[in-house]
């Protein structure tokens, strides 16, 4: 598989850094108030959060993938050099929101995407002009340009693992894998069939491989339409968590730090459901150090679960708020990982996050997130802070 090489100790203060063509993209996000039931819970060790019938996307083990360099030398990791991972929730560009489809249209988000040595949000959207909306209340569309846009606003990698990717149908969707193949990052959780949907994007940091895995876990259309399977295109789904898990075991065996960045959860709540936590223990049980989240358009809670961090809910990021100021509550998570650590203990060991901030954010009515006054700024650090209660996860290691 193709590797991003971020370079020896680089830090981008451009979006456009050192990018080479690769399978992947991830962003994560939705609005429809559909019937969306969320997975039952059920214990970790059933691997499986199943609600209704799963999509058919288990019908093939996920292949491991191909080894990531090593780094030349184990002196090259250092604790005081960590690799940084920077994510926002759900983007998406309709009506005003087209206005920022330049290169320059998210360049206020460079200062805090760009700083980080890999980013990735969630892009809820088809990607066409063609297709037929599919029996859906809300449908999201946008052109090419979108994956440019982001690129200069310091993002690596967007999800397409959400419940809005595959809005306009077919055609829709052979545009959307066609813009795919064709962009300047990856774009992950899609792709013409099961295994390149679920393969991660890699990411080589200063001698450290960074793989970040997407799907999605809400219960709806999409999902069950337009599931990727062996021999069909469509999304990466785990209604069944099986080979979602197997996909993680895989990058766990190849590569140094492994992201899960989800789909999932319920709208308009600020808590994680039981499918959620049920999934989070599983994927850490399985090897993830990074677990992430969207679809709630709520900030949710953060924090340590055994060595994995979770952050089950980021909110909206890049949205046309509909439903008044609470919509508007963003932010950057961004999480510090120990090189040594990882290079060493692949899964084994202590957690290999030695620190998470949260940048808060308001999304104005451009549709773009800035920082807040100060006043508001320290009222969303601590509602980040106690939504870490009912998620049940650690404030440390």
């Amino acid at each position: 598989m193709p590797v991003i090489d971020r370079g020896r100790g680089m830090r981008r203060g451009s979006a456009t850094g050192t990018l080479v063509a690769l399978l992947g993209l991830a962003l994560a996000a939705c609005a429809d108030p559909e019937p969306n039931p969320s997975p039952a819970a059920t214990p970790a060790s059933s691997s499986s959060a199943t609600a209704g019938s799963a999509p058919t996307t288990s019908d093939a083990p996920t292949p491991a993938p191909s080894t990531a360099p090593a780094p030349t030398s184990t002196a090259a990791l250092t604790p005081d050099s960590p690799v940084t991972l920077a994510f926002g929730g759900d983007v998406h560009f309709e009506g005003r929101l087209t206005n920022l489809l330049t290169p320059d249209g998210l360049g206020a988000l460079q200062p805090v995407l760009g700083a980080a040595d890999v980013a990735v949000v969630n892009l809820e959207t088809a990607i066409t002009d063609r297709g037929v909306e599919q029996p859906k209340i809300y449908h999201f569309r946008t052109t090419p340009e979108a994956l440019v846009t982001l690129q200069h606003a310091g993002v690596d990698a967007v999800s397409m693992a959400n419940n809005h990717a595959v809005d306009y149908g077919p055609e829709g969707l052979t545009d959307t894998l066609a813009a795919q193949a064709s962009s300047p990052i990856p774009v992950i959780g899609i792709g013409p069939d099961a295994v390149k949907a679920f393969a991660p994007a890699v990411f080589q940091v200063r001698g450290t491989s960074v793989a970040v895995i997407a799907s999605t876990q809400i219960n709806d259309y999409t999902v069950h339409t337009y599931p990727a399977t062996a021999t069909k295109p469509g999304i990466a789904g785990n209604l069944d968590n099986a080979r979602l898990l197997a996909a993680v075991r895989s990058a766990r065996a190849a590569y140094d730090i492994v992201v899960v960045y989800l789909h999932w959860g319920s709208d308009y709540t600020s808590c994680p459901d039981g499918a959620q936590t049920t999934t989070a223990a599983a994927l850490a049980a399985a090897g993830a150090d990074v677990v992430v989240g969207g679809h709630a358009h709520r900030v949710q809670g953060a924090g340590w679960l055994g060595r994995a961090y979770v952050a089950y809910g980021l909110g909206n990021f890049v949205w046309l708020n509909t439903r008044g100021p609470v919509d508007a509550v963003s932010g950057v998570l961004t999480v510090s990982v120990d090189p040594v650590r990882a290079h060493a203990q692949r899964g084994a060991g202590p957690s290999v996050v030695t620190g998470a901030a949260w940048t808060p954010l308001l999304i104005g009515d451009d549709g773009v997130p800035r920082p807040p006054a100060a006043a508001a700024a320290a009222s969303q650090q601590t509602a980040w802070a106690q939504a870490r209660s009912c998620a049940r996860l650690a404030s440390t290691p």
